[in-house]
């Protein structure tokens, strides 16, 4: 029987008490292995409840990872095998026994794994971009942290994930913008795949941007057209009209950020757009409370044009 994480660590149980975390810099992840020595997390905002995997209907012609369907609670719900998506060079153990139900962009699926261990609080200064050289598994692994005890925590990109297992989302139907040339937006993301699918609807809209992998990064660079700006004598809008971000970033969040371009004077009459896989009315709650102008689950190209649009063309 699923056991909701809530009964388990009493973390879950309102939108108050999740909201509190917004602005901290500070994440909750789950804790989990898939049957090896190696451990890693997801952010519990995305995990909806953890129990024994139940009976699993295998269909044909299901794309590499997907083990089948399930229902739950009403629902037919695919299953995935993430030990199917990694390069491991050594064989699990009793992998699948457990099965997490995940909620991510407005979706729900099933990740098999061998078994949950604990929740945990982290700082996401202490959340690194893995070194190119370093990261294996074709960019599934999104960032590394490290616990108290010394063991590395690996975070798994769900959105290549589910790339690589259902293919990337066609975009189509974008008119561009009624905006003028020098109109721009910033944007920021760790995700490979959302950056590349973002930077596709901007190039459907017409309109200029830039970009970076993580907050701190974005921090720094919008710090630096901000300075720029005031030197010329100029508004920083002429450059940068919307700034679009991310929830979950290494190094510094988007509520973090947030908070950062709200307190800054220079940013004044820019509007922050939150961008993010987590879709729940919690995450909503707690952009708002930094202050965000408008909240868009990931990833649907035309809502996500829909969103800037009208902002762009104010």
């Amino acid at each position: 029987m699923a056991t909701e994480l809530a009964e388990r660590k009493g973390l879950l149980d309102s939108v108050d008490a999740r909201t509190r975390m917004a602005g901290s810099n500070k994440m909750e992840i789950l804790l989990f292995s898939l049957g090896t020595r190696e451990t890693f997390g997801i952010n519990v905002f995305k995990v909806r409840e953890v129990g024994r995997t139940p009976h699993i209907t295998r269909t044909p012609n299901m794309p590499k990872g997907v083990e089948g369907l399930v229902s739950l609670r009403g629902n037919v719900i695919p299953v995935l095998s993430l030990f199917n998506f990694l390069d491991h060079q050594e064989e699990p153990k009793e992998m699948g026994k457990t099965m997490m139900v995940a909620e991510y962009s407005k979706k729900t699926l099933g990740f098999l794994v061998h078994e949950v261990d604990r929740i945990i609080a982290v700082d996401w200064e202490r959340v690194k971009t893995p070194e190119s050289i370093l990261s294996s598994n074709q960019g599934l692994i999104t960032a590394i942290t490290e616990l108290d005890n010394g063991k590395l925590v690996s975070l798994l990109d769900v959105e290549q994930i589910l790339s690589n297992a259902f293919g990337e989302a066609v975009i189509i139907d974008v008119p561009p913008a009624q905006v003028s040339e020098e109109v721009g937006i910033f944007f920021v993301d760790d995700s490979v795949v959302a950056r590349k699918k973002i930077a596709e609807v901007l190039d459907r809209l017409r309109v200029k941007y830039k970009q970076a992998v993580n907050g701190a990064e974005a921090w720094t660079r919008l710090q630096g057209l901000a300075d720029h700006a005031q030197q010329i004598g100029g508004s920083l809008r002429n450059d940068v009209r919307l700034i679009l971000v991310d929830a979950e970033m290494p190094e510094m969040d988007g509520y973090v950020l947030t908070k950062h371009i709200k307190a800054d004077s220079r940013f004044d009459g820019i509007p922050v757009v939150m961008h993010s896989s987590l879709s729940s009315e919690a995450n909503r709650a707690m952009g708002q409370a930094v202050g965000v102008d408008a909240y868009v689950a990931k990833f649907d190209a035309g809502i996500l044009a829909d969103t800037l649009r009208p902002i762009l063309e104010r």
